[in-house]
């Protein structure tokens, strides 16, 4: 942690080896974040990607008293989201993506990959985010700018719906 908000000290003063540090750190998550809510490789990237930058854009406005993963995380599945609300609208459908990277779906089978993908982008946000990625409701509220109260109905709904699937 310590190493961490001496990466973004330096970074916020200009320090490109520092960014890269942070990026190296904080990459695999990120794209495992993305993945699991958009289940596309591909866009899964380029939405990792483009938090990344969006963080590097406002890192001056970056509290750096906090942690940046969780800063960072916020973004990618606040994005991911837009990506899967955007996709919905357009009607095209949702595939499990089976050339994503296998880091990315490490312990995860087909069938719950489909399963949350069949899910409402919002549930399935804060299931990758408590079950997955381990956050706790309180800081996926945080992260997501929701109430605790929202966090945990969508948590039950999404998980009462994979239930039902599975």
């Amino acid at each position: 942690m310590g190493s961490e908000r001496a990466h973004v000290r330096a970074a916020q003063r200009g320090s490109a080896s520092d960014l890269e540090a942070l990026f190296r750190l904080h990459w695999p998550r990120a794209y495992r974040a993305a993945y699991l809510v958009v289940h596309d490789a591909a866009a899964a990237e380029d939405i990792a990607q483009e938090a990344f930058l969006a963080a590097i854009r406002n890192l001056d406005r970056f509290d750096r008293r906090r942690p940046f993963g969780p800063w960072l995380h916020r973004i990618v599945v606040n994005r991911a989201i837009d990506w899967t609300r955007a996709r919905q609208l357009r009607g095209e459908a949702e595939l499990v993506d089976a050339e994503a990277a296998p880091e990315t779906r490490a312990g995860i089978d087909d069938s719950l990959l489909g399963a949350l993908a069949a899910l409402p982008p919002e549930h399935r946000a804060v299931i990758v985010l408590r079950h997955l990625l381990e956050y706790t409701p309180g800081e996926i509220a945080e992260l997501l700018g929701l109430p605790r109260g929202t966090v945990n109905s969508r948590l039950r709904r999404g998980l009462d719906a994979l239930k039902e699937q599975l």
